[in-house]
């Protein structure tokens, strides 16, 4: 046995895992990583990064550049030119970013679920009524992003945003095993509400939601960084359009995605829990009516 599948069968116990992910002080190592994955210290760095592999599958094959200046700037990589075909088809939204697919399917009412058996609601999670019914009885997806994952997030569809909602937050770990046992984490947890507006008025929303050693969401289009130092404003109104598959933002580590779409969408075939998808694969398809 390799020591990289001895750690590997250590981490998997779900008890230890739990322990070692939470029962921590959560906001202190968090803002912690942040500085420390930033040190451009050469040492540091090839250390860093080769911890960082030992503890996971990370691949660099795909990566624009092989030298980077630090932790956070290996992290925060863009990939090759090509890298990410979108999906050309006019009638289906894609997935914003390379991840594993969580909990899916109809919003029962306002209700969904972070995984079986334990439910939250749209109130809980958006914190606004008008958008609880823009998506009640809707579609949802929950893409989570591993942390050797490509962390980079892009427009599902040809959109404009028209608002983003900083909500302040824990920064409980969103793996499995986590949403097993915390009722509700998402809406514990720090995150953002990106609303968009696509072609023929529908709204589809991306909600990022940051957790451990992960709290921190960069948008292009925003001049400020939403961190656990973020003191507000909590709400920018925004009028920036973006083409399909154009990069939105990054988070600084690895994350959740969940997507909103109204009732109508439908998801597409590949897309069921469990299941990985990358930037670009098809997720939801336009509602028939609509186009």
């Amino acid at each position: 046995m390799t020591i990289r599948s001895a750690i590997a069968k250590v981490c998997q116990q779900e008890d230890l895992n739990f322990l070692l992910t939470n029962r921590i002080p959560r906001r202190l190592l968090t803002q912690f990583m942040g500085w420390f994955s930033k040190i451009e210290n050469p040492v540091v760095r090839e250390l860093s990064i080769g911890m960082w592999a030992l503890f996971s599958d990370l691949d660099l094959s795909e990566s624009k550049k092989l030298k980077f200046k630090s932790m956070h700037d290996c992290f925060t990589r863009e990939l090759k030119e090509g890298a990410r075909p979108v999906d050309a088809d006019p009638a289906t939204l894609v997935s914003p970013c390379d991840a594993i697919v969580g909990a899916c399917g109809t919003v029962q009412g306002t209700e969904l679920l972070q995984v079986k058996g334990f439910p939250y609601t749209l109130k809980d999670l958006l914190l606004d009524p008008a958008l609880v019914e823009e998506y009640r009885d809707g579609q949802y997806v929950t893409l989570r992003l591993t942390s050797s994952m490509y962390h980079r997030f892009h427009a599902p569809h040809d959109c404009r945003v028209e608002q983003v909602t900083y909500i302040s937050g824990d920064t409980w770990n969103v793996n499995p095993i986590a949403l097993k046992r915390i009722e509700k984490l998402f809406c514990k947890n720090e995150r953002a509400l990106i609303r968009t507006r696509l072609a023929g008025n529908h709204a589809v929303t991306l909600v990022p939601v940051a957790a451990i050693l992960v709290a921190s969401i960069r948008l292009h289009f925003l001049n400020v960084l939403l961190d656990l130092d973020h003191r507000g404003p909590n709400v920018w109104f925004c009028d920036e359009s973006f083409r399909k598959g154009q990069e939105m933002g990054w988070f600084q580590h690895g994350s959740t995605i969940i997507v909103f779409a109204p009732k109508g969408f439908e998801l597409c075939e590949n897309v069921e829990e469990g299941a990985g998808i990358r930037m670009g694969q098809p997720l939801l398809r336009w509602p028939q009516s609509g186009g």
